[in-house]
Formats: C-alpha cells, structure tokens, sequence
C-alpha cells in the first residue's frame, strides 16, 4: 500500500508485520522525529513538546516529580522536567516547537496532556505514519505540513505572532549556535530591553534566554552522526568549552554528549531548513 504525504511526492510502502525499526532522525526547524535508543536518561527537559511513543509495548513516565505512570503515548509540555523509562531498547520521540503552534488549536492530547495520555486514535495514527516513514525515500524534503498531516492528522494551525518577535525568532533558529543578546535584539526591534524580554514571553510563551539556551542544545541534534571531536563540536555548537557543553547537554537530555553520540552511531539523519550545518545533510 503506498501512502502519499500530501502532495509533497514523499511515498513509501507500509513495513511488514515484525520487521525491524531503522534508527532515524527528521529533523526541521519546527520538528523532531527520533526514532532510536533511549539509554537511561536522569531528567530531561525539552523547549518544545515532547510526544514518547512506543513502538510496541509500553513506556514509564514521571513528569515534574509526580508518580510514575505507564503508557505506550505520553506527553510532556514546554520547560518541564521529567524522567523516561522504556519497556523496549528503541523509542520513538516527537518535538514540536511551541512558538509554532496555536496553542489554543492543538489536538486534545497535545493541549492537555501531561504525562500519559489515553489517545487510542493518535496512538494509531502515529504508529501508521512512523511505519509509512519508515520506508520512505527523500524524507528530508517533507514539510512541516506534510509532517503534522502524517502524524496528528492535520497540519497544527501556526502561532500570530508579533513581527518584532518572529524576527528574533528567524535570526535565533537560522543561526542557533550564533550569541545574539537581548540588548541586540531589544534595539533591533526599537524596544527597550524590559519591555522586549515581557513582549517576547507573552508571545512565546518562554522567556529569551531559556528559549535560547534550548536552541543550542536543540541544534546538536544536527551534529550527531558526525565522528568530530567533541570539543571540536562544543565549539561548532556556540559552547565556551566541553564542561559547560557537557552540563547544559545533561541538563536538557538527561544525558552527557559522549552517551548521545554513542547511541546515535548507526542512525540515520534528514535534516532540512534554517540551522543545519552544511555537512549534516544525509
């Protein structure tokens, strides 16, 4: 059966019952689909939010220091800590940007989900389009669209947002690794520094410097195939040195880079759009 992602050209045939998962990675701006180890993860948490899928059985989840719940979907808002356990080596991860999305718009268990979530139709769904996506040839020039189409039905209504703001935005995801500061952008966008960073929250919905912070940490997703030196990447990455790039990586994925690049030997990356490094492309 072959399946097309609206338009786009991208078409694959479903995977045999039983067939093994390939490790991979879609990567944009705005999403994320990981599909590959988990490790063991201390805390972790994500910018943008967070959907664990897994791929046959089950998953436990603590979410901001509650009680530990079983499932095979979970969600995780913006900015909150949380702790992972898969039943299974292999886990299937979705980032969705929040500054790109209509909150307000959002299907019900992405708008109201913390922690495990009883979604049986989106758990179908996502478990169909990952077995599509599985088998697909070009993923990297699916769009967000055809993305959000594939796995939560619909493409997710975008964010209004100020023009002031969304100019920060492009400059900060077109060059994650870059030191933009808010004094820069405050006078870019003719505001005083006070009032950017309140008008920059209201509509984002997370303060600058976390927002920014996430970014790089996000950016080196873009880097883990690579067999570079990790100080070397710390670097590429926009970090002062490895220290500080071990510490904040471990804060934001509960794991230290040299775990993550471990995990990532045998994965396959598609990245697409503003951010990438040039040599990241598969």
């Amino acid at each position: 059966m072959q399946i097309d992602f609206q338009g786009t050209g991208l078409q694959a045939v479903r995977r045999p019952p039983g067939a093994d998962w390939q490790r991979m990675m879609w990567i944009n701006a705005d999403r994320v689909l990981y599909l590959g180890l988990l490790g063991e993860p201390t805390v972790r948490c994500f910018g943008g939010f967070s959907v664990y899928l897994s791929l046959r059985g089950t998953h436990r989840i603590c979410v901001d220091g509650g009680d530990w719940q079983d499932s095979a979907v979970s969600v995780v808002p913006p900015y909150v800590r949380h702790r992972i356990v898969s039943g299974e080596r292999m886990i299937c991860n979705l980032l969705v940007e929040a500054e790109t999305v209509d909150l307000a718009a959002l299907p019900p268990h992405l708008r109201v989900g913390r922690g495990a979530v009883d979604a049986p139709a989106a758990l179908q769904r996502m478990r169909e389009a990952l077995d599509i996506l599985g088998r697909a040839d070009n993923r990297r020039y699916a769009s967000t669209a055809a993305f959000d189409e594939a796995f939560f039905g619909a493409p997710l209504r975008t964010r209004a947002l100020d023009a002031r703001v969304l100019a920060v935005l492009d400059r900060i995801k077109s060059d994650p690794n870059g030191h933009v500061s808010a004094q820069e952008c405050a006078a870019a966008a003719h505001l005083s520094v006070s009032r950017f960073l309140h008008l920059f929250k209201a509509e984002t919905g997370s303060p600058f410097r976390s927002f920014r912070t996430w970014q790089r940490a996000r950016s080196l997703l873009y880097y883990v195939t690579q067999s570079s030196n990790l100080t070397d990447i710390a670097l590429d990455a926009g970090y002062p040195d490895s220290t500080h790039f071990s510490h904040s990586i471990r804060q934001v994925y509960g794991l230290t880079p040299k775990s993550i690049f471990a995990g990532s030997r045998k994965l396959a990356l598609y990245a697409s759009g503003a951010g990438v490094p040039r040599f990241s492309y598969h």
